[in-house]
């Protein structure tokens, strides 16, 4: 337990405010990518990340050199709108949008080092993704382990049954 605490303590943290939003922006991503099969994960996984590496690059590159601004927000969430359109993944332009509002939204309400928002949201929602598409591979393991349980004990019983 002690080991524990002096491994958490050692964590880096910005606020407990930004720790909040971290691990908000991470279940949010792990909804976000969790699907019926896991093969679904995977495919919005992707998605996902697509859209929030733009988003990432975008933020990054804007709050390194200017605070945050209504207008440049604006920009970036056209320029992210034209930039993943031009990628051929145009379903990604909401996702895209979302994210860089949320960021430059943060940025302005913690200005002091804004730059580091877009790298923790992109640490958060890769933490979110690897989780949603881990809970579908065990979920999707744990139904075909059911089913294969089930026909086994269900045709023992019917056999039994015919004896």
């Amino acid at each position: 337990m002690h080991t524990r605490l002096h491994i958490l303590a050692n964590t880096y943290s910005i606020s407990r405010d930004d720790d909040l939003l971290g691990g908000m922006w991470a279940v949010v991503a792990t909804i976000f990518v969790y699907r019926y099969s896991h093969a679904e994960s995977v495919r919005a996984a992707l998605s996902r990340m697509a859209a929030i590496s733009i988003s990432f690059v975008l933020c990054l590159v804007y709050l390194l050199f200017f605070p945050f601004h209504v207008w440049g927000m604006a920009a970036l969430i056209g320029i992210g709108a034209i930039v993943v359109t031009t990628m051929g993944r145009p379903d990604d332009t909401i996702t895209t949008g979302i994210t860089i509002a949320v960021v430059m939204v943060v940025a302005a309400l913690s200005p002091h080092g804004a730059w580091r928002q877009p790298i923790l949201r992109l640490i958060d929602t890769a933490v979110g993704v690897a989780v949603g598409v881990a809970v579908a591979w065990l979920c999707a393991y744990a139904m075909r382990v059911t089913k294969r349980f089930g026909r086994d004990s269900s045709a023992k019983a019917n056999a039994g049954e015919r004896i």
